[in-house]
């Protein structure tokens, strides 16, 4: 006779467990204790096994009964129930355990190990700040392309689009590692080509008319920015140099009594100096309070042992201009600009800027 729900809550335990059976195997057993359990006896292999279903009321009678159906099904298919819930166990710890940060950090190590740590800080910076947060602890192999699109528009939104098209590459760079090893079927990052609009150019527009830097200068107190970013805005104008030497200077390398920033130029290893203007200089020593206990002048907000991020001072400066294509990595046109207008040669302008001179 089949189970009822008014039989199962009526059953009262005994001295002994005591079994209450409902068809095609499955039952309910009664400890002595009063737990209610939900068991099915079957036969595989000519062996007899059990599987256990939970306990009532948190499996009703009608989940059982459907519980019950499912492992019938894989009977019929030749398929023992028991081993088919273990290797399902397996599936779902071992795609927990290959979520999306344990795989971009794998792939990270085994594949970023030659790479320049100024290179390698960047890509570190962008997963950990722009992609683990909300696909770190998903299992890679169930991510879809909409997920990490929504991880890239927010990017996007504050302004930072060439860091979103960065980010969609080491995504995508993260489950082709995944696809090879094994650990993913597919890159969902390779369908959204086109779902961002294009990176702007390496080379933004610099401000090269006159009659545009006061305006840019006076509006460089009012932006919504911390002081020492503002003060890196402030003192760009003043120097030739890059903007990643800029946001690299170090208080060693900078002598205010002799009005000098001596340093070793990036691309060629070879010394250079450049002279500070007394507006430079007071801007140094403004700042010098505040960021002078660490090893550079414009540390980074998060790792003050690390240089401020470009981004910061793009973002900074878009703010302060009216169009936008302004970013710092072209600010050093302003300052030759000048010297073009002051008729200083266009070489010294060049050298100035600790650019390869040609004759």
């Amino acid at each position: 006779m089949a189970l009822t729900d008014v039989a199962i809550r009526n059953a009262r335990p005994t001295g002994k467990t005591r079994r209450i059976w409902d068809g095609g195997g499955l039952y309910l057993e009664v400890t002595p204790g009063g737990s209610k359990l939900w068991r099915l006896k079957y036969r595989f292999d000519g062996k007899e096994k059990r599987l256990s279903f939970g306990r009532y009321p948190d499996v009703t009678l009608k989940d059982a009964r459907e519980k019950r159906d499912e492992a019938r099904k894989l009977l019929a298919n030749d398929t023992d129930p028991s081993e088919y819930r273990k290797a399902a166990r397996a599936a779902r710890l071992a795609s927990a355990a290959n979520n999306f940060e344990a795989v971009a950090r794998e792939w990270f190590e085994r594949m970023m190990s030659d790479k320049a740590k100024s290179h390698k800080d960047k890509v570190l910076a962008r997963l950990e700040n722009d992609l683990f947060p909300w696909l770190g602890k998903r299992p890679i192999s169930e991510i879809t392309a909409p997920e990490i699109l929504a991880c890239l528009r927010r990017i996007e939104q504050r302004g930072a689009r060439d860091t979103a098209h960065r980010a969609m590459q080491n995504c995508s760079a993260v489950f082709r590692y995944a696809v090879i090893t094994g650990k993913a079927q597919g890159n969902p990052a390779e369908h959204l080509r086109g779902a961002l609009p294009p990176a702007r150019p390496g080379h933004f527009a610099a401000v090269t008319e006159p009659e545009m830097v006061g305006p840019l200068l006076r509006k460089m107190d009012d932006v919504n920015a911390t002081f020492p970013v503002k003060c890196a805005l402030r003192l760009a104008p003043y120097l030739f140099c890059r903007p990643i030497e800029l946001r690299s200077m170090r208080w060693d390398e900078v002598h205010l009594d002799a009005a000098e920033w001596r340093y070793i130029v990036g691309k060629t290893q070879t010394p250079h100096l450049v002279p500070l203007a007394s507006q430079a200089v007071a801007i140094l020593r403004e700042l010098q309070p505040v960021t002078g206990r660490w090893d550079y002048v414009f540390p980074g907000r998060h790792d003050k042992q690390q240089p401020m991020s470009g981004n910061t001072v793009n973002v900074a400066l878009r703010r302060v201009a009216s169009y936008p294509g302004a970013a710092s990595s072209g600010k050093s046109g302003g300052p030759s600009c000048g010297c073009a207008d002051a008729d200083v040669r266009g070489q010294r302008s060049v050298l100035l800027r600790a650019h390869q001179c040609f004759p």
